[in-house]
């Protein structure tokens, strides 16, 4: 809660001098909450108290193989250029395109383990939320409204809160929208800043091309606004006004080539985004789920959003147009955009809503329409004025701190603060059958391959994980072939010398083999099965060299997802 700042009542009031009373209550408001600490820490919040805390940070098991990676780079010093992890395609080209992110995590694991990739994760999402916050409410200049559309865009975004590189994505998306709302209002110098802004999100995370695209909407709205104008001056004007952004437009296209891998990160980029079969098996680039609890934020913002698009296209503000219906309309093809959109939308939103205020309040509407208004803006006048005090943020540096101390402990009080893997959704207790001598070649679901390289690498390697572009879109139709147990499913098998499986109890494919003659069971808790063949096979490397070779050019390394048969969804709504 919020504590004004203590006044004392005139008759009371000792005989200080206006200044020195000033003194004290900057002083005393320095200590005290405020809207920016709860922005802060909503987060924490959701995740501790709504959602299954670190757990749902590591509800998919792609955080382990980036570690890995991380690991790798740090102990030969060089970037990988080929696979390490699969025996389905030993040595076939891979690149780590987030390698900055793998690094950096991998030592944060190294020094303090999962608990330090966790408390590192849930941090960006804090400072990103307070980020978010600061520019609603700098877009509406009105605490209370920017708050609320805040939490409802924070909730919009916990849909794809997980330990990933994606993160930063998040973060430097809510940086950039600062940056080009300062500009656009006069300050067009500080457009150099998203230059270097790029440049480390480019070796960061893939979605550094979001920088273009909100380029993009203010170069289209001063297009535009020079199509529709007739004063030729005025048109000649917003025609001039295009070149600040189009120059560094160019320039930070220009330092996405320093990365490690040079133009194949931009080919990399171009084929994920372009390739239909993301679209079809991957379950985060699904359309959004209208019947999961994720809705309740997405909805009132997609519904705000084209109320305020009408708005801002009825006044020539065609940016704001193009960015809240733009990202709508790819959240509503890919739920993956889902978070994107809301931290676009929320501060046009709240900027509409403020305006409406307003409108009531002036308008002829009933009597107490009006009265509500002058009430909430008179209110909100005077709250503003003690929030907007500096502050040490104190309230909220100590919640993440406690917060941190139970993730580092060493047995956790309770399972939201346990930094593992939930023993419910992946096969910890059958971890000893897969290192036993017996296990060569293991077959798994994707997601669980994620999980194996993360417990088994590197004296085990796995047949699939999560790089789905990596395998390539022949490969995975196999895999998948596989899952659905398709004619040919146990040709696949044996074309790869698999010797054991491990699933879990609700695929088909694990009912097929429990009365397979050519599989036995050597281990079952419920939640993993352990197979093996009945009669042992030895393995034959050649075997599982020669279709890796057969696949040239499917070798891109894109998104981190997971095919809709995969265990859980990627994406599953955590709200």
């Amino acid at each position: 809660m919020l504590i004004p700042i203590p006044t004392l009542k005139p008759e009371a009031r000792p005989a200080l001098s206006e200044s020195a009373e000033d003194r004290r209550n900057r002083r005393i408001a320095r200590f005290l909450p405020s809207l920016t600490d709860l922005a802060f820490l909503m987060p924490v919040i959701l995740l501790f108290v709504k959602l299954d805390g670190a757990r749902t940070m590591l509800g998919d098991g792609d955080t382990g193989w980036h570690i890995r990676t991380g690991e790798w780079m740090l102990a030969h010093g060089q970037v990988p250029h080929s696979d390490m992890f699969s025996f389905s395609r030993p040595g076939a080209p891979w690149f780590a395109w987030e390698w900055l992110w793998d690094v950096l995590f991998a030592l944060l694991h190294q020094r303090w383990g999962m608990p330090a990739v966790v408390l590192a994760s849930v941090l960006v999402l804090c400072v990103t939320s307070a980020l978010l916050f600061r520019l609603v409410r700098r877009k509406c200049n009105n605490g209370l409204v920017a708050i609320a559309v805040t939490l409802l865009a924070t909730g919009g975004c916990a849909i794809h809160w997980l330990a990933r590189p994606h993160l930063f994505t998040l973060l430097f998306f809510t940086v950039t929208l600062h940056i080009t709302e300062r500009a656009s209002e006069g300050r067009i110098k500080l457009l150099g800043w998203l230059i270097p802004l790029t440049l480390l999100w480019t070796n960061l995370h893939g979605g550094f091309f979001v920088v273009f695209l909100v380029l993009a909407c203010y170069i289209g709205s001063d297009l535009l606004n020079a199509v529709i104008e007739k004063d030729a001056d005025r048109r000649k004007a917003f025609l001039r006004s295009t070149l600040p952004w189009l120059k560094t437009g160019l320039a930070s296209f220009a330092v996405t080539f320093i990365n490690p891998y040079g133009w194949q990160l931009h080919k990399h980029v171009v084929d994920y985004i372009t390739d239909p079969y993301q679209l079809i098996h991957i379950s985060e680039f699904q359309s959004v789920n209208f019947h999961s609890p994720v809705v309740v934020y997405f909805e009132p913002l997609m519904i705000a959003a084209l109320l305020t698009a009408l708005w801002d296209a009825k006044n020539r503000r065609f940016a704001n147009v193009f960015l809240s219906l733009g990202w709508l309309h790819l959240a509503l093809i890919a739920q993956r955009n889902l978070p994107l959109f809301a931290i676009a939308a929320a501060p046009l939103i709240a900027k509409s809503l403020v305006s409406a205020i307003e409108v009531a309040r002036e308008a002829g509407l009933a009597p107490w329409v009006a009265r509500t208004a002058r009430w909430f803006t008179t209110a909100t006048d005077s709250f503003e004025e003690t929030d907007r005090l500096g502050r040490l943020y104190i309230v909220s540096a100590v919640p993440l701190v406690l917060v941190g101390l139970l993730l580092m402990a060493p047995k956790p009080v309770a399972a939201r603060f346990s930094s593992t893997y939930d023993p419910a959704a992946y096969p910890e207790k059958a971890l000893a059958q897969l290192r036993s001598p017996e296990t060569h070649h293991i077959f798994s679901e994707d997601e669980w391959g994620d999980y194996l390289i993360y417990n088994l690498y590197p004296s085990r390697q796995v047949f699939v994980d999560g790089r789905s572009d990596f395998y390539g879109d022949d490969f995975g139709e196999r895999y998948l072939d596989v899952m659905n147990v398709k004619v040919g499913w146990d040709k696949t098998l044996d074309k790869y010398s698999i010797d054991t499986i491990v699933l879990s109890p609700k695929f088909a494919l694990t009912s097929t083999l429990k009365i397979s003659r050519d599989w036995r069971v050597v281990y079952d808790d419920g939640v993993a099965v352990v197979f093996r063949r009945a009669i042992p096979v030895i393995p034959d490397s050649r075997a599982a060299v020669s279709p890796a070779l057969k696949e040239a050019g499917k070798d891109r390394d894109r998104a981190i997802t997971k095919t809709m048969t995969g265990g859980r969804r990627t994406t599953k709504p955590n709200t």
